[in-house]
């Protein structure tokens, strides 16, 4: 016999935990399906050592509960950590772990959800229905790697992103970091510091600013528009790290658009220099262009030059798996598993269904979809 609660949200992500705190807040009962072992995984197991929030953490709380006032301005991946244990503990969110979900359908007869999971530990198929179904797993749930041609026949290492702790174990190995995002960037810093010989791939033009900048724009926003805040952006950088032919040097080129109207339209994040810049600059790091294949061991680049690894990193971001196991739904999520309809409409769909922390806007966005929903639901019991 299927379990009913009124609301099940899928994944235990910060997203599901915002929205499981707003749910339980105005007394409504929810249940909180995560596929893996723990809730917030690729925080706690999946993310590297040195990682700190790159925005200030007044824009990274979850509802209804601010991180400690004595912490740093950028916790710690570590910090951030805590304040999700502590969060889950003052809400009482307890997930239902190992669960997978294989489908979720809604029962026009019945006006509910029916979701089936498999469950990892005895490998059997549950089922759970309700009223509203929140897709809270998140823009990070499925690590992407690229297929690159000959990539089998490379003897060195090969792993994602996730995959990556500290560079304490690749000191003195030559490697090579795919994909010039902030992951990707920290990460050939971190390498770098541990004295491995690093490269990384930047394939398309970046915005680089500093945390500083970033907070700075934030602010604007609040007054002035996306254009104007751009412009400045855009000046700032130009003044710290150098204009368009001074980073074209190092293999490094600005997009047209500007750093906020390309986060806002596309989810593209500008690159947080956290010290990778100056590296680059030194010769420490070396930028190469797109990776083309792996041929006799080697990389080779586009332009025909080829390098020696002796490890591949891929910090080349995500994909999300909701269109293999949501059905019927054509209004809500598009094939990437991201919103159709515009922000500031994105968090509802038709039927009950909802997404949380799927709008590209952080964990600021996802506290906002958390408390939209909540309050929805709320207003239809």
């Amino acid at each position: 016999m299927p379990e009913e609660e009124s609301v099940i949200i899928v994944g235990a992500g910060p997203s599901g935990l915002a929205a499981a705190a707003c749910l339980s807040r105005l007394s409504i009962p929810y249940l909180i399906l995560e596929r893996e072992d723990c809730y917030a995984s690729l925080w706690k197991k999946k993310a590297y050592d040195r990682l700190h929030l790159h925005l200030p953490k007044k824009y990274c709380e979850l509802p209804h509960m601010e991180m400690p006032a004595d912490w740093p301005k950028f916790p710690s991946r570590q910090q951030f950590v805590q304040y999700l244990d502590d969060y889950a503990d003052r809400f009482g969110i307890r997930p239902m772990y190992r669960r997978s979900v294989e489908s979720g359908r809604f029962d026009e007869s019945e006006k509910k959800w029916n979701v089936v999971v498999r469950n990892g530990d005895s490998g059997e198929l549950e089922e759970y229905s309700a009223p509203f179904l929140v897709v809270a797993s998140g823009e990070t749930s499925d690590a992407f790697v690229p297929e690159i041609d000959g990539i089998n026949t490379f003897t060195g290492r090969v792993i994602h992103s996730t995959q990556y702790k500290s560079g304490k174990e690749y000191a003195d190995m030559n490697v090579l970091v795919v994909g010039s995002g902030n992951s990707g960037m920290e990460i050939a810093h971190d390498l770098s510091d541990f004295g491995a010989k690093t490269s990384i791939v930047v394939r398309s033009p970046i915005h680089i600013l500093s945390r500083e900048m970033v907070d700075l724009g934030l602010m604007l926003l609040k007054y002035v528009s996306y254009n104007i805040v751009d412009s400045f952006m855009v000046i700032l950088s130009k003044l710290v790290y150098g204009g368009d032919t001074t980073i074209s040097k190092y293999g490094i080129s600005r997009p047209e658009e500007g750093p906020f109207f390309l986060k806002v339209k596309y989810g593209k994040y500008p690159v947080i220099n956290t010290g990778t810049i100056g590296k680059i600059k030194s010769g420490v790091i070396q930028v190469l262009p797109k990776l083309v294949s792996i041929r006799d061991g080697e990389a080779v680049f586009e332009g025909g030059k080829s390098h020696p690894f002796d490890a591949i990193i891929f910090a080349t971001g995500f994909k999300r798996s909701t269109n293999k196991w949501l059905k019927g739904d054509d209004y809500l999520l598009n094939e990437d598993g991201l919103p159709k309809p515009s922000f500031p409409n994105h968090w509802k769909g038709k039927n009950g269904l909802y997404c949380a922390g799927l709008a590209r806007r952080g964990l600021y966005g996802a506290a906002m979809d958390a408390q939209n929903i909540a309050n929805d639901i709320k207003a239809q019991l």
